[in-house]
């Protein structure tokens, strides 16, 4: 026969357990702070079983109102411990457990009945469930797939919570009977938070694997995709697309005369323009697109467009911003500038290899073309740029936005003429 001694012995021993286990987790890894939240819920849970236990040797307060609002607190900690995991804001819906507790036993008919009180405890605990339920589905960025058997898990431990209190009510259960139903009720929570810890442990185990994946593709300066990274999107770009008619452009960007800003201005400024321009540039390509760092100062993005016009618009946008953006060392201004190669083909045509050669040589194009400006690799230009040998003159030299306004602005001149 199983009683509420037995049902919160094991569960106090397990909870005791997992909450040293957790700890020693926080102390492992200080910046996940809800290790340390859920071994707060876990402590508070089995100190408030622990007090609901010893009823009959300590005052019924402590044992009944208190130490069953102090379990019910630790359903709040592991709510929190899950935003504090998705680095959400923190609630005080988390409270809601401890709190219909407290509302609900503070009731004359209530307090004096212990079958209400068993009722009362499981439509707590079950609103608690529901609210992990609520905190751990799939949500934005955090889609993985542990989050689904969680939310499985939590969900079923709130119904089982639930049918307990709706039976206690609706069958008018003695005291002996709610009893049972109450230590069933604490050996099926024990195993479905067991279970549910399992999961939560897979869940970051694939988060850490996913963060690590994020920093081995991420250049460590500028927070740009590094060559890897970009090789990886590339492959992701050409092979998701499903619209062969569209074409994909490379941009590449070398920033000018960079070794003498590092000579001149010390290498801590030659990182911060670095990490300026990646900033800008970051901004003008579209979602679809990547962008990284190749190299050294050497940048480069990845865009699907409809035509050449499109993919000029958005390296001479960058190009021309970053010319603007004030760049300081100290007291000094930084004077930077940005070279830019575009090389544009079919998205069935294009591979790494081709695309990336095609956009070198229009930036060495540039280069040669006095620096601070871009030039454009057409199709037929980026096929055939691998075999042959670099061309100085080779390629489109892209009016600058101060050239185009000055058309724009001497056409409206004439046009009033």
């Amino acid at each position: 026969m199983f009683s509420i001694a037995t049902g919160l012995t094991i569960w106090c021993t397990e909870a005791l357990t997992l909450a040293f286990t957790l700890f020693l987790a926080w102390r492992y890894d200080r910046q996940s702070p809800n290790y340390l939240m859920w071994s707060a819920g876990f402590a508070v849970g089995a100190i408030g079983f622990a007090m609901v236990a010893a009823r009959g040797f300590i005052p019924n307060i402590l044992s009944i109102e208190i130490g069953n609002a102090i379990t019910l607190l630790g359903e709040s900690a592991w709510i929190a411990g899950f935003r504090q995991m998705d680095k959400r804001k923190l609630q005080l819906t988390a409270l809601l457990p401890p709190l219909i507790w407290t509302a609900g036993v503070c009731l004359p008919w209530v307090a004096s009945n212990f079958t209400n009180r068993v009722a009362l405890y499981d439509l707590s605990s079950a609103v608690g469930a529901t609210l992990l339920v609520m905190v751990v589905l799939p949500h934005g960025e955090h889609r993985e797939q542990s989050r689904i058997h969680l939310s499985f898990i939590f969900l079923t431990l709130a119904c089982v919570n639930f049918v307990s209190a709706l039976a206690i009510v609706i069958m008018g259960f003695s005291d002996e009977v709610a009893a049972i139903c109450r230590a069933i009720s604490a050996l099926s929570s024990a195993l479905m938070i067991t279970l549910a810890i399992a999961f939560t442990g897979r869940l970051l185990m694939e988060r850490s694997e996913r963060r690590w994946h994020a920093l081995s593709i991420t250049d460590y300066l500028t927070g740009a995709l590094n060559r890897r990274g970009l090789q990886d999107g590339f492959r992701q770009m050409t092979g998701d697309s499903a619209d062969g008619s569209r074409k994909i452009a490379a941009l590449l960007f070398d920033l000018d005369h960079f070794k003498s800003i590092n000579d001149r201005h010390g290498h801590q400024a030659g990182d911060h323009v670095l990490s300026e321009f990646a900033r800008i540039a970051k901004r003008f390509i579209p979602r679809d697109g990547i962008f990284g760092r190749m190299g050294g100062e050497e940048f480069i993005g990845f865009i699907v467009v409809d035509d050449q016009t499109e993919a000029e618009v958005i390296a001479e946008l960058i190009r021309a911003d970053f010319c603007r953006v004030p760049l300081l060392a100290g007291a000094a201004l930084i004077p930077a500038s940005v070279s830019g190669g575009i090389a544009i083909l079919p998205i069935a045509e294009a591979t790494w290899d081709n695309l990336v050669s095609a956009a070198d040589r229009a930036l060495y194009a540039a280069k040669k073309a006095g620096r601070n400006c871009t030039v454009v690799f057409g199709e037929e230009e980026a096929a055939n740029a691998t075999n042959s040998p670099p061309d100085p003159n080779g390629g489109e030299l892209v009016p600058t936005l101060d050239d185009q306004i000055h058309a724009l602005r001497r056409m409206g001149t004439l046009s009033r003429m």
